[in-house]
């Protein structure tokens, strides 16, 4: 949190880190090198590969989008199937098919969470290319869908879709762990397309923006859920938990907690149950799968979709056709 603080100002003590970012340039570029070179294997699938990816460290909106881009590909007629590391998650084997017994302290928040929302195919493993190779084996899959990876070299790729926080940018512009950077911004030259999420896109970005959805009960609930104006608590344990914070304020809520955990924390329902005890508690989606059992009647989640112009998809599909017409000719 202390190093996020100082990348999104300006201070002067971010210089401190300086040596470490510029080994981290140079081992990022050589990793890269090697990959392009063939000096490293690189695994290609049998179908096209798409990944959901972003620059920075923290949240930018990702998942909502491979939740649009599955949505949207079903709508045309493909039969999208979804990989990941499953960051947060901890399994005794892998790859892990995420069904809906398999616990999110298991296959991490966000395959869960994509699995509940889609019901498409959803396979985590550290490595990538194991999570394809099970997918393929096991669903009748025609395009995956990569949620994260775009640093993931080893993964062949078809279409890359880069996800950027339209409010906080790139921050200082610095690579890690100086700044927020994965990897410098010449990399957003090379993506298929840049979505902004939320505020001003630059020429070229699709705008994006998040939707919000009906509040949902965590658990088992008979009550009414709050309504605007209502007092209510508020959790997020998200990249950027005061994007949510912001959300419900908008909509209407007075905010009287505010707590914000480090994304992909696990959910302990009893301190929960003992810290929020007055109003009734807002959450994400994400911090909602990984706390489904044993809840108050009061706890409630808010799910979001991504809406993103119809050109963008239009131009995602005809990319994938002319692939396909490829191979067949």
């Amino acid at each position: 949190m202390m190093l996020t603080a100082l990348w999104y100002r300006k201070n002067i003590l971010v210089w401190c880190l300086w040596p470490i970012s510029i080994l981290y340039r140079l081992v990022s570029a050589v990793r890269r090198l090697a990959y392009r070179r063939g000096w490293l294997p690189v695994y290609r699938a049998s179908v096209p590969v798409i990944v959901v990816g972003n620059l920075t460290v923290g949240g930018n909106g990702k998942t909502p989008v491979v939740i649009w881009l599955v949505e949207q590909l079903r709508q045309a007629g493909f039969r999208p199937g979804v990989v990941s590391r499953g960051y947060g998650g901890k399994s005794p084997y892998y790859p892990l098919r995420v069904e809906s017994t398999t616990a999110a302290s298991a296959c991490g928040d966000e395959p869960k969470l994509i699995a509940n929302r889609c019901g498409c195919p959803v396979v985590v493993a550290p490595r990538r290319s194991d999570a394809i190779s099970c997918l393929l084996a096991a669903e009748s899959v025609d395009v995956v869908i990569s949620d994260d990876g775009l640093q993931h070299y080893a993964m062949a790729r078809d279409i890359e879709l880069i996800v950027i926080d339209g409010e906080r940018r790139f921050g200082n512009e610095h690579l890690l762990p100086m700044g927020p950077l994965r990897e410098s911004l010449w990399r957003l030259q090379s993506a298929t397309a840049v979505l902004c999420n939320g505020g001003v896109p630059q020429p070229g970005e699709y705008a994006m923006t998040l939707e919000a959805n009906t509040l949902c009960a965590v658990g088992v609930s008979d009550l009414a859920p709050p309504q605007p104006g209502d007092k209510v608590d508020a959790m997020a344990g998200i990249g950027h938990p005061p994007r949510f914070f912001t959300t419900l304020r908008q909509l209407g809520f007075q905010l009287q907690q505010t707590v914000a955990f480090a994304d992909h924390q696990a959910c302990d329902v009893q301190a929960l149950r003992q810290r929020f005890t007055q109003y009734p508690l807002l959450m994400t989606e994400k911090d909602a799968v990984k706390c489904r059992h044993d809840v108050p009647k009061n706890w409630w989640y808010l799910p979001v979709s991504a809406r993103l112009p119809d050109e963008l998809i239009h131009r995602i599909i005809g990319k994938l056709k002319e692939q396909e017409n490829g191979a067949r000719s």
